[in-house]
């Protein structure tokens, strides 16, 4: 069953001859439960793909399918409810929540959908990425590694469609990286989630169970 799909899905940025034509007609497919992995060089459209599958920015044309919805035929408020509710993002930078401790921002997006945490869920993600003696602390007194682990549960917790990952280990050192990794791997297994992981780091990408190669706005490999 596919959980993502998109079909035609162009963007450009600019008109005339400053066009920038950051996608071009990307047709993928994810199944429910797969790991795939995005490769590209700075520039291939990698990141601009990522933004499109979350619903985050709007495509020229084409249309992008996450659970059976196409999300572009929501308006904005009710896109940004869909996205709360059905993607789970991972970025870099983290983004928690400075003044809140671990529990209070894994449980945020959850909470803001009015919704009740289902604790023994919650309970399993903190044991898995080992965060059950931090659950009281602020993301200042952790570690790069550690933040990113608050990150993984913040996306997990709400049991979206998909988790889309973007370069979630590029402020890490190596072997940070490789843990984060292995952790993102047994939650995919452990709870089948859906997971589309932003990197242009190979070594990192062959850790996922498919590789989807980008040049140019263009996929060369691996999108079907």
């Amino acid at each position: 069953m596919n959980i993502l799909e998109t079909k035609n899905l162009i963007k450009v940025y600019g008109s005339g001859e400053t066009a920038v034509h950051a996608l071009r007609g990307i047709n993928l497919s994810v199944q429910l439960g797969e790991f795939v992995a995005v490769v590209g060089t700075s520039g291939s459209g990698k990141s601009t793909l990522l933004h499109m599958l979350g619903g985050l920015d709007r495509p020229t044309a084409g249309e992008v399918i996450v659970d059976c919805k196409p999300i572009f035929s929501l308006e904005d408020e009710a896109l940004t409810i869909f996205r709360r509710r059905k993607i789970g993002f991972v970025f870099q930078n983290y983004n928690l929540v400075p003044v809140m401790n671990v529990y209070e921002n894994i449980v945020l997006p959850i909470q803001l959908d009015g919704n009740e945490p289902d604790e023994d869920y919650i309970n399993q993600i903190v044991n898995t990425l080992g965060l059950e003696s931090k659950l009281n602390t602020l993301p200042n007194q952790l570690s790069g590694g550690q933040q990113q682990r608050v990150a993984i549960a913040r996306a997990l917790a709400a049991k979206p469609a998909i988790i889309l990952a973007d370069e979630p280990t590029g402020n890490l050192d190596s072997r940070t990286s490789q843990d984060v990794m292995g952790l993102l791997k047994i939650t995919s297994q452990r709870f089948g989630q859906t997971i589309v992981m932003i990197t242009h780091n190979e070594e990192i990408a062959q850790l996922a169970e498919r590789i989807i190669r980008m040049e140019d706005g263009c996929i060369m490999g691996g999108g079907q």
